[in-house]
C-alpha cells in the first residue's frame, strides 16, 4: 500500500459512506412522502435473464450480482482492461491476470484456476450474448457497448454453457432496435490514455430490419522505463525510457436484427479484435522476504529487464453468431450457432529482472523468458432450446448444446531467443488440443401457490479433451530427449442439477433456498513438454452447493437489500502448482470446503442521492492431508518464508497445503458507491465516487508471509455536469495511487501490481 495516512483516510471515508447508507435507510422509516417526486425517488427495477427468461432480480432464486453498462463504463474510464475492472465490483467476484490482457482469470466464491497455460480450464464460464467463450483467449474478449453484466454465483450447469462449478459471468450487449439511437463515451487521461466506447443503430427497413454497430478503442503510451544497462543475451534494447506498459485495443461489432414476422426473429452478429500491447510486467525483488508489505521505495514506472524484447503481446480475434427464435404461440424455439477464431502471441521476461543483478557464487542467478503463441483456434458451438413462453404457473425449457474447440499452441523457451552460440532454434514445442462436449438439459418452474415457486433443473454433460504433442523441445543438434507421453485423451460424463424454492412473505420480501451441483471435466496440462517433462492431468471435479437468502425492498422501493449465505464442497478439486522448473502442473486434491455470505444494498434516501454497498465474506479451505505444493525455490534455495510443514524431495522443497485457503479467494470484499446530483440551470451537476476494499488474499496454494495481501483498496472519483443527453466530467481512477500486489512469480520474489493513478476528462452523449 502507499502512504499510510492516505490509506487510513480513504478507509475512514469508505466506512463513513457505509454508515451513511445504513443511517439513511433507517431514516426513511419516518421520512415524509414526496408525492410530486415519488417516482424519481424510487429505485428502478432490475431485470435479469439468469434463468434464460426476463425476470425481476428480486424474484429469481439465485444469487445474482448486476453491473449496469453505465456503471461498467465508469470503472473503465481510465483505460482499464474491460474485464479486470470487474474485480470486486460485485460480492464474491475476483479477477486477475499474470499474462496481460489476453488471459484474465476469474474467481467466484474463491473458485478459479491460477494456471497460466494457454489451454487451461476454468471453473467460471463466460457467456457473451448467449455464446459460451471457453478458451482463455476468447474469455479476454473486451466488454463494450454493454447493456448489463450479470454474475451468477454458484454452480449453473443446468442451463448455461458447457458446465461450471463456480458460476457464470454473463455479458449482454446493446441490441439493434427499430428506434434510431446511439451512445458514446470518450475519455482522455494520464499517459496519453484514450478510451472510446460507442454504439449506434436503428431501422434499415421499418419493422423488418435493424442494425447496430459498436466499437471500442483504447490506447496508452508506454510509461515504464527499462533501467537495465548491461548486455542483453537476446538483443533486447535496454536502458530505454518509456519502454513498456502501453497498449492499443481496437474492437468492432456489427449486428443485424431481422423480424420478417411477428413471431420470428433472426439476430446475426459479427465481431473483430486487434490488440497489441505489453504483457504482464513482473517486478523482481519487489517483494521483501519476511513481509507482504510493498517496499516504500517501489516504483511501478521502472523495471530492469535484460530480456523479453519489451514483453510484446499481439492477438487477433474474430467471431460471429446467429440467434434464431420462433414463437409458435406459447412455445418458443431458439437456435444459437456461433464460431470464434483467434491467433497471436505473448512474450515476456518472466523473471522480472536481470539475472546478472542477482548473482549466486559470482554467477548470474535465475534467467527466465518464454513465449506462448496461439497459432490457430476454432470454437464452434450450437445450442437449441425449446421453452414455454407464457405467464402461467408452469414455465419450462429443454434443450441441448454441442461444443467443439480445436487449437494449435506453441511454447517457445529462452534458448530459442538467445543470440550466438547459445541460440537453440529447436527449443520450442507444438501442441494440438481438441475439446468436445455435449449436453442435454431441462428445467421447470411451477408456482405452487401465489407465494411459493419451486424450480428444478437437470443436465447430462460429456466433456472430452485430447492433447497431442506434435513437436518436442530438442537440443541444438535437433536431438529429442523427451520421454513422456505424446498423446493423452480424457473423457467423463456426469449429471449436474439444481433445485430451488422462492417464498414471497410479502410482495416486497422473499426468501429463497437453492441446492446445486456443478461439474467440471478433466483437464490436461501439456506445456510441461517444453521442459521435457511428461503431461500432467487432473480428473473431473464436482461442486455441491447450498445457499439461502432474502431479497427485499423497503420504504416505497427506496431501499433494495439482498443477502445470501452459502456453503459448498468441491470433491476432487483441480489445483495447480509448480514442478522443479517452475512450470505449472495439475493435480487433484480430495476436496475443498467453503462458506460465506454476500450482501448487496442500494438506497435512495432523497431524490438526488444514490448509495450502494456490497459485501462478501468468505472462508475457503483445502482438505487433503496428502497434497503438497512446491514452494518458492530458486536453484535449490528457498527464497521466501514458508509457514506450512515442508518435505524435501531430491533438491526440491514441498509444503503441505492441507487447511490452506484457496488462492485468490479474498476473505472479504467491500464495494461502495455514491452519487449526488444537484440541479443547476437546465441540467445538473453531479459528484460520484466508488471504493473497493479487499481482505486477506493468498496468491499461492501454500502459506508464505510474502505472497499475500490484506487491505488492498482503490477509489475513483467523477465530477461533472449533465445537460439532457450530454455529460462532461473530470475523473480520477486509483485516486490515491495505491500500489496493490495482485499476483506473484514466487521463485523470483517478483510481484504483479495494479495500474497507476489516471486523471482525465470524459465526454459522453446519447443520440435518439
Amino acid at each position: 500500500m502507499s502512504n499510510p495516512s492516505i490509506r487510513a483516510a480513504a478507509l475512514a471515508a469508505a466506512a463513513t459512506c457505509a454508515f451513511a447508507l445504513i443511517s439513511s435507510a433507517h431514516a426513511q422509516d419516518s421520512a415524509p412522502a414526496d408525492a410530486a417526486g415519488a417516482s424519481s425517488a424510487q429505485l428502478g427495477e432490475i431485470v435479469v435473464t439468469a434463468e434464460r427468461r426476463s425476470e425481476n432480480l428480486q424474484k429469481v432464486p439465485i444469487s445474482v450480482g448486476v453491473i449496469s453498462g453505465a456503471g461498467l463504463r465508469d470503472f473503465q474510464a481510465g483505460g482499464d482492461d474491460t474485464l479486470l475492472s470487474l474485480s470486486g465490483r460485485v460480492p464474491s467476484l475476483y479477477v486477475e491476470s499474470t499474462t496481460g490482457r489476453i488471459f484474465p482469470r476469474f474467481y467466484i466464491r474463491g473458485l478459479g484456476n491460477i494456471d497460466f497455460y494457454l489451454g487451461a480450464s476454468q471453473p467460471v464460464s463466460i457467456i457473451q450474448d448467449d455464446v459460451v467463450l471457453e478458451h482463455v483467449v476468447l474469455k479476454s474478449n473486451p466488454a463494450f457497448d454493454i447493456q448489463q453484466v450479470e454474475v451468477l454465483r454458484g454452480p449453473q450447469g443446468s442451463l448455461f454453457g458447457r458446465n461450471t462449478t463456480a458460476g457464470i459471468i454473463k455479458f449482454d450487449t446493446m441490441k439493434p432496435t427499430q428506434d434510431f439511437e446511439g451512445r458514446a463515451s470518450a475519455t482522455y487521461g494520464s499517459y496519453n490514455t484514450v478510451n472510446i466506447d460507442a454504439g449506434v443503430g436503428g431501422p434499415i427497413i421499418a419493422d423488418k430490419l435493424a442494425f447496430r454497430v459498436s466499437a471500442l478503442y483504447q490506447h496508452r503510451d508506454n510509461w515504464v522505463d527499462n533501467t537495465y544497462t548491461g548486455t542483453s543475451l537476446d538483443g533486447t534494447r535496454t536502458n530505454r525510457k518509456d519502454a513498456l506498459g502501453g497498449f492499443d485495443e481496437r474492437d468492432v461489432r456489427l449486428q443485424f436484427l431481422l423480424t420478417p414476422t411477428d413471431n420470428l426473429s433472426i439476430l446475426a452478429s459479427g465481431h473483430a479484435r486487434d490488440y497489441a500491447g505489453t504483457s504482464t510486467i513482473f517486478y523482481r525483488q519487489s517483494i521483501v522476504k519476511g513481509t507482504n508489505a510493498v517496499p516504500a521505495d517501489f516504483d511501478r514506472s521502472k523495471v530492469a529487464l535484460d530480456e523479453g524484447d519489451g514483453n510484446p503481446q499481439h492477438y487477433w480475434t474474430y467471431g460471429g453468431s446467429l440467434n434464431v427464435a420462433n414463437d409458435f404461440g406459447g412455445v418458443k424455439l431458439t437456435s444459437i450457432t456461433a464460431y470464434e477464431t483467434s491467433h497471436g502471441y505473448s512474450r515476456g521476461d518472466t523473471d522480472g529482472g536481470a539475472a546478472s543483478d542477482y548473482p549466486v557464487g559470482g554467477a548470474p542467478n535465475g534467467y527466465g523468458e518464454s513465449q506462448g503463441r496461439l497459432r490457430s483456434l476454432g470454437q464452434l458451438t450450437e445450442e437449441v432450446r425449446l421453452a414455454s413462453d407464457n405467464d402461467g404457473r408452469l414455465k419450462w425449457q429443454v434443450g441441448g448444446i454441442y461444443f467443439d474447440s480445436r487449437d494449435h499452441t506453441e511454447f517457445d523457451q529462452r534458448a530459442y531467443f538467445l543470440n550466438g552460440a547459445l541460440h537453440n532454434p529447436n527449443n520450442w514445442v507444438l501442441l494440438h488440443d481438441v475439446n468436445t462436449s455435449w449436453g442435454i438439459f431441462g428445467q421447470a418452474s411451477y408456482k405452487l401457490t401465489d407465494r411459493l415457486t419451486i424450480t428444478g433443473g437437470v443436465r447430462e454433460t460429456n466433456d472430452t479433451k485430447k492433447t497431442r504433442l506434435l513437436k518436442t523441445a530438442n537440443s541444438i543438434a535437433n536431438v529429442s530427449t523427451y520421454k513422456g507421453r505424446t498423446y493423452v485423451r480424457l473423457s467423463d460424463t456426469k449429471p449436474s442439477w439444481d433445485v430451488s424454492a422462492l417464498y414471497e412473505i410479502t410482495p416486497n420480501v422473499s426468501l429463497y433456498g437453492r441446492i446445486a451441483r456443478g461439474f467440471r471435466g478433466p483437464t490436461i496440462q501439456g506445456r510441461s513438454a517444453v521442459f521435457n517433462s511428461d503431461f500432467t492431468t487432473a480428473n473431473s471435479e464436482t461442486n455441491t452447493s447450498y445457499e439461502g437468502g432474502i431479497k427485499s425492498s423497503f420504504f416505497d422501493n427506496r431501499l433494495r437489500l439482498n443477502v445470501t449465505g452459502f456453503t459448498y464442497v468441491v470433491k476432487d478439486i483441480q489445483l495447480n502448482g509448480n514442478d522443479e522448473n517452475g512450470n505449472g502442473v495439475l493435480f487433484n486434491a480430495d476436496k475443498a470446503k467453503a462458506y460465506g455470505m454476500e450482501a448487496e444494498a442500494e438506497v435512495r434516501p432523497v431524490r438526488n442521492l444514490t448509495l450502494t454497498a456490497g459485501l462478501s465474506l468468505l472462508h475457503t479451505e483445502i482438505d487433503d492431508k496428502n497434497v503438497y505444493a512446491q514452494v518458492c525455490a530458486l536453484n535449490g534455495v528457498v527464497v521466501c518464508t514458508v509457514e506450512n510443514p515442508t518435505v524435501k524431495v531430491g533438491s526440491n522443497v514441498f509444503a503441505q497445503i492441507n487447511g490452506n485457503p484457496l488462492p485468490n479467494a479474498p476473505k472479504y470484499n467491500v464495494d461502495l458507491t455514491a452519487r449526488y446530483d444537484l440541479p443547476i440551470g437546465p441540467g445538473k451537476a453531479f459528484v460520484a465516487t466508488d471504493w473497493n476494499i479487499q481482505g486477506y488474499t493468498s496468491y499461492v496454494a501454500y502459506k508464505a508471509k510474502e505472497f499475500s495481501s490484506s487491505g488492498n483498496f482503490e477509489g475513483g472519483l467523477k465530477v461533472g455536469y449533465q445537460l439532457k443527453d450530454y455529460e462532461l466530467a473530470v475523473f480520477a481512477r486509483n485516486i490515491t495511487n495505491e500500489k496493490n500486489l495482485k499476483g506473484v512469480i514466487d521463485n523470483y520474489m517478483a510481484g504483479v501490481y495494479n495500474d497507476p493513478r489516471i486523471i482525465g476528462v470524459s465526454l459522453s452523449a446519447k443520440l435518439r
